[in-house]
């Protein structure tokens, strides 16, 4: 019996207990322990009994426990003015852990049933997340993320519906290895399912919720967001993609939604809006790389882990400049370099890394995913090339305005929070020098 899935999920879901006595303590505790757990389940891997756990699905639980635990810590300092005016320091890391233990709930489930189920109690915490400050727009950010995100979980459902019915079964791993044929209802299933997750995970067109919520929200909750929430969303995507793949539907869609990012991005004024198209350009980059296959998967998954760190540390960044301006808007931030050389620091590494300068890891996962394009289909990899440069030049000259241009009297907000979002940048250069070098080692 393997009791390590029913720790990692119940770790959170015990933090959540200590409501009236040490919410933050018990937060902390738990996503250390997640950590932990996750690395120790390597050891056992795979396994497929209740859960499903390969190599593909540990990437992820790594991603969300590191993460739960940078959020959960970058919060200590965070909250401490919002709780003033909005949630309670209580609330907030009750539905924080609770976000955390619906994507690991969704995660190691082997029941298609059950995943969707992780998803939609996802969209339930994280939606009274949004609201942590309690003004007008937080709200309607809110509202209008339950509406879209809920009416794509519908068309979620169906998907899940069909499986039954084709298969007489929900387990994940009998039907991944059962051969199944490639007929017509295998294509539908898959294809409703692009648009049910795909709300989740930021597919053009039914991605509109995604900027309001991640410009809306606090600053480690868009990390959350952005940096897991949205990589399980794909996860469970790919696991029904692997029932009957469909490359033609899944990669034009998600080289459409790239350069749909791309545009919007180019001209945004409100950096967390920004970084949360750039969110939307990685998600579909990593989608092309699963609908490809091969090493396409491979770079997907170093691209995912790699952007997990780098967004939050981008986010955690956006909420020290805010916290210290009190603005989101870039034309209002300026010189950021002279007065919090440490978030600038963390910034520019953040932004380099989500929009794949070498040698951070984004780079080497779209390198594998490209070069595997640029044999299957000429005219996407054109369109793909063109639109990533076009964000890279966007985003990081933005960035560069904000923290090198003019003079600001910004000062950095504690050094737990430009700590976090540091560390968090410097993880995802750590992980492409690393792949770079056993890449080069293996080739000699």
């Amino acid at each position: 019996m393997h009791i390590f899935p029913y720790l990692i999920i119940a770790a959170p879901i015990i933090a959540s207990a200590f409501y009236s006595l040490q919410p933050r303590a018990a937060s902390i505790a738990a996503g250390i322990v997640d950590i932990l757990l996750s690395m120790l389940i390597y050891f056992q891997l795979p396994f497929h009994n209740i859960f499903y756990v390969d190599f593909t699905s540990w990437i992820f639980l790594i991603m969300v426990s590191c993460i739960y635990l940078a959020s959960t810590l970058y919060s200590l300092n965070y909250m401490k003015d919002i709780q003033a005016r909005g949630i309670s320091e209580r609330t907030y890391y009750t539905l924080l852990n609770l976000f955390s233990a619906s994507m690991f709930f969704t995660l190691l489930m082997n029941d298609y049933g059950f995943m969707w189920v992780g998803i939609e109690a996802t969209t339930i915490c994280s939606a009274l997340l949004i609201i942590g400050e309690k003004n007008d727009v937080s709200l309607e950010a809110a509202w209008r993320y339950i509406i879209l995100v809920s009416a794509g979980v519908a068309f979620a459902f169906i998907s899940i519906i069909l499986i039954f019915y084709n298969f007489h079964t929900l387990n994940v791993y009998d039907i991944i290895h059962s051969n199944p044929t490639d007929g017509l209802m295998g294509r539908i299933i898959v294809a409703i399912a692009l648009i049910g997750f795909g709300t989740k995970t930021g597919v053009f067109p039914v991605h509109t919720w995604l900027p309001d919520a991640h410009s809306e929200a606090p600053a480690p909750v868009s990390a959350m967001f952005s940096g897991v929430l949205l990589p399980v969303a794909l996860y469970v995507l790919y696991r029904i993609y692997q029932i009957d793949p469909f490359p033609l539907l899944y990669t034009w869609f998600a080289v459409v939604s790239i350069a749909v990012s791309s545009l919007f991005m180019a001209y945004q004024k409100n950096y967390k809006r920004m970084f949360a198209y750039s969110t939307m350009e990685n998600m579909n980059m990593a989608l092309l790389g699963f609908a490809l296959g091969g090493v396409g998967v491979i770079g997907a998954l170093i691209l995912l882990i790699t952007h997990s760190f780098a967004k939050s540390g981008a986010f955690f960044s956006s909420g020290n400049i805010m916290k210290s301006t009190g603005s989101k808007n870039m034309d209002q931030v300026s010189g950021l370099w002279k007065g919090m050389p440490w978030t600038s620091t963390s910034l520019v590494m953040s932004s380099m890394a989500a929009t794949g300068a070498p040698p951070f890891g984004v780079f080497i996962g779209e390198f594998f995913i490209l070069s595997m394009l640029a044999g299957r289909n000429i005219v996407q990899f054109s369109i793909v090339i063109f639109f990533v440069m076009t964000a890279f030049i966007g985003i990081n000259y933005n960035v560069s305005s904000m923290v090198f241009r003019g003079s600001s009297d910004s000062r950095e907000q504690g050094w737990l929070m430009a700590g976090t979002a540091i560390v968090c940048a410097s993880i995802s250069l750590l992980i492409g020098i690393l792949f770079l070098g056993g890449y080069m080692n293996a080739l000699v």
